[in-house]
């Protein structure tokens, strides 16, 4: 019974949350249409890379198909990469009519992460030849539609951000990409409410690292990459820099067809591998801040199923008003649940039957977290 209500008490929290994280908003495709600026600035676009071979011609390609009226300069950071993506990407370059640079990333120094490493190299290199006002940090994976830049741009001079990011809509096809990938999304807005992240006074920050739109002057504000330079999660770490240190204000969208992600999570180990690599770090390697976590995680997903088997026995066996009354807190729970996942479902097309799968993917994401802070990253990051 207690369990039930419990459980009950945290979905209705969830509901209840002033943010409304719950309804996957702001979404790009909801903005209007802004206004053309009196003139477009030049923008260099970063893409550090490694083992990408498979996907960054691709990637490439839609780059070069984007409708921006202004300057647009291209720097691939080939970071170490043992599958060919810098012949690869060279090959792509150049077809291209917008300039493309492809270089080889250096040995990474001590202390660095390597995305943020590739990052880097790739921002001093703008710096050194056209010195953009604007930069774009992509990844080698993301498909971006060809008005994305124009609105992504537009947009952040209309709006007077320093930093616009747009949450890649990302792959759900596979059966673990079906049972895994929404609730990420889920757990995403509920950690970092973007009403919240995006509002000028609010101490959350937040950002997502697959297209990240930043001005130049305020990244050296911030202190430029080597301020986040170990960071497992650059993306909110950066986020936060520019809001909190350069104090400029930034903005996160979700994306539903400019920003798109093509890399595939076919088994439910990729999706693991993903989670692990940033879990722990994003607790601040707090166990005890770990084993809060894990508890509510329990309590919200395990609760109602707990609840509703036991007032299902405790009924069939004449267990009476307590019986009757854990059947209705697990129910309710349940229904809460369902609410609070409604909206995700149906941004990634999913039906009923797997919002049912959604205990399973909260108890395993509560797994991974676990495991992230046994193991450690293992098989993840750049390092």
């Amino acid at each position: 019974m207690v369990i039930g209500a419990l459980a009950l008490a945290c979905w209705a929290g969830v509901l209840l949350h002033p943010a409304r994280p719950w309804d996957l908003r702001p979404v790009d495709a909801d903005d209007p249409v802004p206004p053309d600026p009196p003139a477009w600035p030049a923008v260099g676009v970063v893409i550090p890379a490694r083992n990408e071979a498979d996907g960054i011609a691709a990637t490439l390609a839609a780059l070069d198909r984007q409708d921006y009226p202004g300057d647009m300069r291209v720097v691939v950071v080939d970071e170490r990469s043992s599958d060919g993506t810098g012949a690869v990407a060279r090959d792509a370059a150049a077809g291209m009519a917008r300039p493309c640079e492809v270089i080889t990333g250096e040995r990474l120094p001590d202390g660095w992460a390597g995305k943020v490493w590739g990052m880097d190299q790739g921002v001093r290199r703008h710096d050194a030849t056209a010195n953009p006002e604007w930069l774009l940090l992509t990844d080698a994976d993301i498909h971006h539609a060809p008005d994305s830049l124009r609105r992504l741009v537009g947009d952040a001079l209309h709006r007077g951000v320093a930093l616009d990011s747009r949450m890649a809509r990302l792959r759900c096809q596979s059966f673990a990409e079906k049972l895994l990938i929404p609730p990420f999304v889920l757990f995403f807005f509920l950690l970092y409410p973007l009403r919240w992240a995006n509002r000028a006074g609010s101490r959350t920050a937040s950002a997502a690292g697959g297209c990240i739109l930043v001005t130049a002057e305020a990244l050296s504000e911030a202190g430029g990459m080597q301020s986040i330079r170990g960071a497992l999660i650059d993306d909110l770490a950066l986020a936060r820099r520019v809001k909190h240190v350069a104090g400029r204000p930034t903005r996160l969208a979700l994306s539903r067809t400019r920003v798109v992600s093509t890399r595939p999570y076919e088994r439910m180990g990729d999706v693991w591998t993903m989670v692990r690599r940033s879990a722990f770090t994003q607790l601040h390697r707090n166990w005890l801040l770990l084993v809060g976590v894990l508890t509510v995680l329990l309590l919200m997903f395990a609760g109602p199923l707990v609840a509703l088997v036991a007032g299902v026995v405790g009924a069939a066996s004449g267990g009476g008003s307590l019986a009757w009354w854990a059947l209705a807190t697990g129910t309710a729970g349940w229904v809460a649940m369902a609410v609070a996942d409604h909206r995700t479902a149906r941004e990634f097309g999913l039906g009923p039957g797997w919002q049912l799968a959604l205990p399973l993917s909260g108890l395993l994401y509560g797994a991974m977290t676990l495991d992230s802070a046994l193991r450690g990253p293992r098989g993840g990051g750049w390092r």
